[in-house]
């Protein structure tokens, strides 16, 4: 049972990874990637802003410790001038403690220097590595767009496309068509020429045809007025010549088509 579910989930993945693979845009996961290294980049500009907003702010906070030490400085200079040296003395010692939490700041100042230098200088590299990244990005895209491009152009020509494969059926079935009703109508053309078939309307006679039925007819005329001119010439003998000469000479006009003159 386990080989089982073994077999099936290699079988899932195998499909899934298949699917995935036909679905995945390599422009636009390098598109995601590029969003995600400035998103990165934007953190750490805001990081180096943050350090150099602590240090500004202890550079001002030493600025006011120093003006009040020179000032105290001042005081007990005065006072020892009046002979205060009680004064003189207290003056000194707060002197000597805001000294202690210059000199506490002046140490934390360096350090968030070092910090803001790093991190600047980290920025820095991180965006010539994004600017690098954004040119290779725009290579590759171009680059597969074009080869893209170049496939389906490909299977355009070479007709394994699934749209040109449609089309190419419809034309093959086009042309079958076409070549099917060619057929068909040459076939009719060939048996109404020969007789095989009638045509109802008439109308479908060839000149040939046609000839024939007019001489036939204009001897039929002439046999039938031969025919009565013997018989109003009172002879069987004398009409059956009339009648044989009229063929003869019928005959002879359908061969050579020359014009013929009765007697009266």
């Amino acid at each position: 049972m386990s080989g089982v579910m073994k077999r099936m989930g290699m079988l899932f993945r195998a499909k899934a990874n298949k699917a995935l693979d036909r679905a995945e845009d390599p422009r636009e996961t390098l598109d995601y990637s590029y969003q995600k290294q400035l998103e990165l980049l934007q953190k750490v500009r805001r990081g180096v802003a943050d350090v150099a907003t602590s240090r500004k702010r202890l550079e001002l906070q030493l600025n006011q410790l120093q003006s009040q030490s020179a000032k105290l400085e001042e005081q007990g200079r005065k006072a020892l001038s009046l002979g205060r040296e009680d004064l003189a003395r207290e003056a000194l010692s707060r002197r000597a403690a805001l000294q202690q939490q210059v000199t506490d700041l002046q140490a934390q100042h360096q350090t968030l220097q070092g910090e803001e230098e790093k991190l600047t200088l980290a920025s820095q590299r991180l965006q010539a590595k994004v600017d690098a990244f954004r040119t290779k990005k725009e290579t590759i895209k171009a680059t597969y767009t074009a080869a893209q491009a170049q496939t389906r152009i490909g299977e355009a020509f070479s007709g394994i496309s699934e749209e040109m494969g449609d089309v190419g059926m419809a034309i093959q079935r086009a042309e079958d068509k076409t070549q099917q009703l060619q057929a068909r109508s040459g076939a009719i053309d060939e048996l109404l020429a020969s007789g095989a078939l009638d045509d109802p309307s008439g109308m479908q006679r060839d000149d040939i045809a046609a000839e024939l039925d007019r001489l036939s007819g204009g001897s039929d005329v002439e046999l039938e007025l031969q025919r009565m001119k013997a018989e109003l010439a009172g002879g069987s003998g004398g009409g059956q010549q009339a009648i044989e000469g009229g063929e003869g000479r019928q005959q002879g006009q359908g061969s050579q088509q020359q014009p013929r003159f009765d007697k009266q």
